[in-house]
């Protein structure tokens, strides 16, 4: 299995998200977001539930969401972005079923993993973005941006993705390769 890359250029990964707008495709949408701005694998996100974004009791949407990571067994609490509250408001209206990301069946179930990958494997290509963007790129296409932006604690950002160092987290989100090619081009000697 190749590496998949983080979308490096935010006018793609609007044009991702906004691809699926302009469908109508709700469900899609809500996917590109919450992968981008909650940082969760694929695996998780798709066991997503709306008893887990929303508090039947109260009426409102919750503003973190603590999930255990499938692959670490570790418990994680995260906030979860204006942005995203937004649109699972919009998407909440036109729910089926208990997962977020249900599949249209007349008994609704979550999508799986390869259809996710179709999903988003399907709009990249129909956009031309380049590179090996698939699932796993929307997780790594957040601490990209907050690394190069400089916006977050580097400290956070390792500490989000649960890496040992910050060189296994540059490394993860091709950061030292970007960060090699800016030194070669953008040094002028003569």
């Amino acid at each position: 299995m190749a590496a998949t890359e983080p979308i490096r250029d935010k006018n793609q990964l609007k044009e991702l998200a906004d691809y699926f707008l302009r469908k109508g495709q709700l469900r899609n949408y809500t996917l590109v977001m919450m992968g981008t701005y909650t940082v969760l694998r694929i695996s998780d996100l798709l066991r997503l539930k709306w008893s887990d974004v929303y508090d039947e009791e109260k009426q409102e949407f919750r503003t973190h969401i603590t999930v255990i990571e499938k692959k670490t067994k570790k418990e994680r609490t995260i906030a979860l972005n204006p942005k995203v509250l937004s649109v699972l408001k919009q998407c909440y209206l036109h729910r089926r079923g208990e997962y977020i990301f249900s599949n249209n069946r007349k008994n609704p179930k979550s999508i799986s993993r390869v259809q996710a990958w179709r999903i988003i494997h399907a709009a990249v290509v129909k956009l031309g973005i380049m590179g090996k963007i698939a699932c796993h790129s929307l997780r790594k296409t957040w601490g990209y941006h907050a690394v190069k932006s400089g916006s977050v604690p580097l400290a956070v950002v390792v500490d989000i993705y649960n890496h040992s160092s910050y060189e296994i987290t540059k490394r993860y989100l091709g950061i030292t390769q970007d960060e090699r090619d800016e030194a070669y081009l953008g040094l002028e000697l003569f």
